[in-house]
């Protein structure tokens, strides 16, 4: 089991394939994905991973939540989310998740809030038929009726389908497809529409209900945190690369 990231829902478009046909997306866009803290199975009793998103203000912080910031040594985040996640899939903490995480192809869950309505008939809240046009039915045509029975229990059950406020609730979408990303910028695709409004916060899972791909990476797609071993060797590759290439062009 993979840690999901934590995004943020930019908007819908379009993308054309080479045979002409466009298919519909929901573009998601991560802002410095990184691990903030462990869950371990000797202090917490489960494994997962706790990761932050965005970049918050200092002064909308609580002292609690900056030390807590200061601790893994990155940025005060906007929105913080937790992950479980297998023994071997953990991940340190500073590493930023990045958009190749999730595979072009691959089926995801998304998990978000969805968005208000305010309150609404029980027509538009639960697809009701309404009351009859005529035959003695006037300015209630859109109620939805009885609620209850007669003296005996004499009483509305609890969970009846009635008029509230509707939306602005958690909300799951599973088995969405994810087209194409985006690394350079931190994008991710998904055909289709994806729950929550333009702007909020979205959590994308593998999904529960499709295979994995052989593909995956493996505990995830991220960069390790600054200061690392991994991060050194990285610097350590690069450097060499850009060296070598050097040399080629004093040879030439």
């Amino acid at each position: 089991m993979r840690a999901g990231i934590i995004a943020q829902k930019v908007g819908m478009t379009r993308i054309f394939t080479d045979a002409g046909e466009h298919i519909p997306v929901t573009v998601l866009k991560l802002d410095n994905c990184q691990v903030v803290a462990q869950k371990t199975g000797e202090r917490d009793g489960y494994f997962g991973l706790q990761l932050g998103i965005g970049q918050a203000k200092v002064k909308n912080v609580s002292r609690a939540e900056r030390g807590h910031f200061a601790k893994a040594q990155v940025e005060p985040k906007r929105k913080l989310a937790e992950f479980r996640v297998s023994e071997e899939n953990m991940i340190d903490v500073g590493a930023e998740i990045t958009a190749d995480h999730f595979r072009e192809g691959q089926f995801v869950d998304v998990t978000a809030k969805s968005v208000g309505k305010g309150f609404a008939g029980a027509m538009k809240r639960h697809g009701f038929k309404g009351l009859r046009a005529t035959h003695g039915v006037s300015i209630s045509h859109r109620s939805h009726g009885s609620t209850g029975q007669c003296q005996d229990p004499g009483k509305v059950f609890k969970g009846k389908k009635m008029a509230g406020h509707m939306g602005a609730t958690q909300v799951t979408t599973q088995n969405l497809r994810v087209v194409r990303t985006d690394v350079d910028r931190g994008l991710v695709m998904i055909r289709g529409a994806v729950p929550g409004a333009k702007g909020g916060w979205v959590r994308v899972f593998d999904a529960v209900k499709k295979a994995l791909p052989k593909d995956v990476p493996q505990p995830g797609a991220f960069r390790p945190p600054k200061g690392s071993v991994a991060a050194s060797q990285d610097q350590t590759d690069s450097a060499s690369e850009s060296g070598s290439k050097a040399d080629e062009k004093g040879q030439e």
